[in-house]
């Protein structure tokens, strides 16, 4: 990190600017603290017309306030909601086209007023898609215009002008995480659903399961009960997880032989390789269900000191064997 330059700092006139910054957090954080005296009948029945929803939800709006569009459209997206951000000017000129029967549009304007937004909605009303509003005026003109109107009116804007869009874009903002989120659990979009659609993110990476890294059908480490101790050496060498796997016909896990019971057993045997899968293995090893979290199998690993997991169903049968370079390799560990 770059070390502050402390002339620039003290340049700055150190109380004013402290003073100003805690003002717009303060006056930031009673824009939505108000917002939760406003949730009733109008925001479930906002929720109840995107679930309903059977296309997609085109989010539209025109400058600060697009680019929280562009915000919510993003967060209805990755939690289960298909969703466009549609850029009011830019659907006047032909991006209207992208709109289809089945869709639900969500407006936001602060003062419902907005020339290219009333025109938009114009348009949409033809098409006879609901609309969902979050305007910071409930009598202007696209709240009268929309199914249902969200309120996310301001008392005044955070800055020292009281110009620039700053509450008034963060209670819109927050109004759409709200409805996106009550949306995910209406839709029981959960950790999976996540996952699967976040699956080069850390997010997903967090999420993923056993299943989803471990080694399976011909690269598991494997060999039958009877299995004679050359054949034995040369699986574990040749599928390079310093270990294997022992089995019955069945499939079902016996045991395991590791690196380190081979070492133990050329130190007791003066002739090691007489000795069957079955006399060396260890019993009862330690095993993990695929549908489990990675993370628990590291967390399995760590606790028991040891660099593998057998993975089996709920009937013992072997399905995998997970690595600890296998989870390391997600970069999330």
């Amino acid at each position: 990190m770059t070390p502050v330059d402390p002339s620039a700092v003290y340049a700055v006139d150190k109380e004013a600017a402290l003073k100003t910054a805690r003002r717009v957090l303060d006056a930031e954080a009673e824009s939505i603290i108000k917002l939760k005296d406003r949730l009733g009948e109008n925001f479930l029945c906002a929720v109840g017309l995107a679930a309903a929803c059977r296309g997609k939800i085109a989010v539209i709006g025109l400058g600060k306030s697009g680019i929280i569009c562009q915000k919510i459209a993003a967060t209805l997206s990755s939690t289960g909601t298909p969703a466009i951000f549609l850029h009011a000017a830019d659907a006047l000129h032909g991006d209207c086209g992208i709109l289809t029967p089945d869709d639900l549009a969500i407006a936001v304007s602060k003062s419902g007023e907005t020339a290219e937004i009333i025109g938009v909605i114009e348009v949409v009303k033809r098409l006879s898609l609901p609309i969902i509003a979050l305007s910071g005026n409930p009598a202007s003109t696209l709240s009268r215009y929309a199914d249902v109107c969200l309120d996310v009116s301001v008392t005044e804007e955070a800055g020292p002008l009281g110009l620039a869009p700053t509450s008034s874009t963060t209670a819109a903002l927050a109004m759409g995480d709200a409805l996106a989120m009550a949306l995910m659990e209406c839709r029981k979009f959960g950790s999976e659903d996540f996952a699967s659609v976040h699956p080069a993110g850390s997010l997903g990476k967090k999420l993923l399961r056993v299943a989803d890294l471990m080694h399976d059908g011909d690269r598991i480490p494997r060999v039958l009960q009877d299995a004679e101790m050359p054949g034995v050496i040369y699986e574990m060498s040749r599928k390079g997880l310093g270990m294997t796997t022992v089995t019955d016909a069945g499939n079902i896990l016996l045991g395991v032989i590791s690196d380190g019971d081979l070492r133990r057993l050329l130190e007791k045997s003066p002739d090691p390789l007489k000795f069957t899968a079955e006399q060396v293995m260890s019993p009862n090893p330690k095993t993990i269900q695929g549908d489990e979290l990675a993370s628990s199998a590291l967390a399995k690993m760590e606790a028991m000191k040891i660099t593998s997991l057998v993975v089996v169903d709920d009937a013992l049968r072997l399905t995998g064997v997970i690595h600890i370079h296998d989870l390391w390799r997600t970069g999330l560990f």
